[in-house]
């Protein structure tokens, strides 16, 4: 498809125009994050049983990706990626913050939220956040949602707790907010409709992050979505996702009630793969959340923006969360930091089936995946997939061999030593680039009889 002057960024069309500003063409940004959501895991991507009206809706409205990717096999560097377009060990969120550690994602990072508001832009953060460790939450000596570049923030640390159900543990703007009666997904939806209508100024554009925590554990369903499945061994998980896809579709309603839908790019996506033990579906893809296999990496991909996104479209164009970044400044008209490696790029062309250039191949390492599945590097259809200590390698053509049944290592030697160079070459700049102290000095014992523990 040929870009008209739609696709072009606004401070482009503006300077067209000869006019100084266009600001009611700037397109908001809706990124909308399910948690440990797997490739299988909707009737979107072919699962026979689970109802996901909305993400239908919004993949007959826009764009379904085939390959999109996270940005890590868990969930804090995954988002650290989408904010900042950094691969996890390069912007320092390498490992999930569940616990007491000193790992965050810096000040020092430049995140997508922060670029827009010195545009303009009005911002709004609500849901799971997981960029502070536990005992980082809430205190002012560690930077929060406010100071990565959001206006309005109502998060939880980690997980919603007790559960989905009554959750108390939400903070919003630094206050927290006490026992809240009803179900996660729609109170985050619920507030950022709220914020849409009563708190943004209509008059500028916005950008705003929900991240709801279904189907994350501990799960709670309500009972209108899991009497869906009555008497299946897996109505719980199975009514969980359709309660997140109920979110999603508050959501979308929100921003029609505000007359927004059409100037609104809206990506919907995962941090990570699923968990089986839960209930969680890869699809048929190998491995799951922890693993840098397809099945712990390959995520839903849905991105509808009206009269730029063909609607009811379908790209093969492998893309990674980590590429939101580049794509929103890319949209915009804002330049990408110069002083700091960008690793995502922008997305444009892959909207309408085109490939995308990347001078820095997709890249994952997962510091908690099994030992033989460390770290993968794809180019083109080709993949390498390297153990805890960087010396055996598998080797798989992935778009014909989408379950990685069939290891070409030791078929195709020169090809392997090829991907392997590549491999070494991206580490060793991000280990020259991150925080390493933060994982070399990792006191997380090595796990599932590993060796290295990062």
């Amino acid at each position: 498809m040929i870009r008209t002057a739609l696709m072009l960024p606004t401070m482009l069309l503006a300077a067209l125009a000869g006019s100084p500003s266009i600001e009611a063409a700037e397109p908001n940004i809706v990124v909308f994050v399910a948690d440990d959501m797997g490739w299988g895991d909707s009737a979107t991507y072919g699962h026979e049983l689970i109802q996901t009206p909305n993400l239908d809706r919004l993949a007959s409205q826009g764009v379904k990706f085939t390959q999109c990717y996270s940005a890590c096999g868990v969930c804090s560097p995954s988002r650290s990626a989408i904010l900042t377009g950094r691969t996890p060990y390069r912007n320092g969120v390498y490992r999930h913050l569940s616990g007491n550690h000193e790992a965050h994602l810096r000040a020092s990072e430049i995140t997508f939220p922060e670029r827009l508001k010195e545009v303009g832009y009005e911002t709004c953060h609500v849901g799971k956040w997981h960029l502070l460790s536990r005992q980082q939450f809430n205190n002012p000596e560690f930077p929060h949602p406010g100071d990565h570049g959001f206006d309005h923030w109502m998060c939880t640390q980690n997980n919603a707790s007790p559960s989905h159900k009554n959750p108390d543990n939400f903070v919003r703007n630094g206050e927290p907010v006490g026992k809240l009666e009803g179900y996660s997904a729609q109170l985050v939806a619920t507030e950022a409709a709220r914020w849409l209508k009563e708190i943004h100024d209509p008059a500028k554009p916005f950008a705003m992050t929900v991240w709801v925590h279904e189907p994350h554990s501990p799960i709670a369903t309500d009972s209108r979505f899991q009497d869906l499945y009555k008497g299946h061994e897996n109505s719980k998980y199975m009514g969980n996702i359709t309660q997140m896809d109920h979110a999603l579709g508050m959501v979308m309603d929100a921003l029609d009630a505000q007359g927004v839908s059409d100037n609104t790019l809206l990506f919907f996506t995962s941090d990570n793969g699923p968990v089986p033990a839960f209930g969680g579906s890869s699809g048929g893809l190998r491995g799951n959340k922890r693993s840098d296999h397809e099945g712990g990496i390959r995520v839903p991909g849905v991105v509808r923006w009206p009269g730029h996104i063909p609607p009811g479209t379908v790209s093969d164009v492998p893309v990674v969360g980590t590429d939101i970044f580049a794509t929103v400044l890319d949209i915009t008209g804002i330049p990408l930091p110069d002083d700091r490696t960008i690793d995502g790029v922008s997305m444009l062309p892959a909207f309408d089936g085109t490939p995308v250039e990347r001078k820095i191949p997709l890249f994952w390492r997962t510091h908690v995946s099994p030992p033989g599945d460390r770290v993968a590097l794809r180019i083109g259809d080709w993949k390498l997939v390297g153990d805890e200590t960087l010396t055996k390698f598998q080797l798989y053509e992935i778009q014909k061999d989408w379950k990685e049944e069939h290891d070409l290592a030791a078929a195709m030697p020169e090809k392997t030593a090829a991907m392997k160079d590549e491999l070494m070459k991206v580490w060793r700049g991000i280990e020259s680039e991150g925080p390493d102290q933060w994982w070399k000095n990792e006191r997380q014992k090595p796990a599932r009889g590993g060796t290295v523990n990062y």
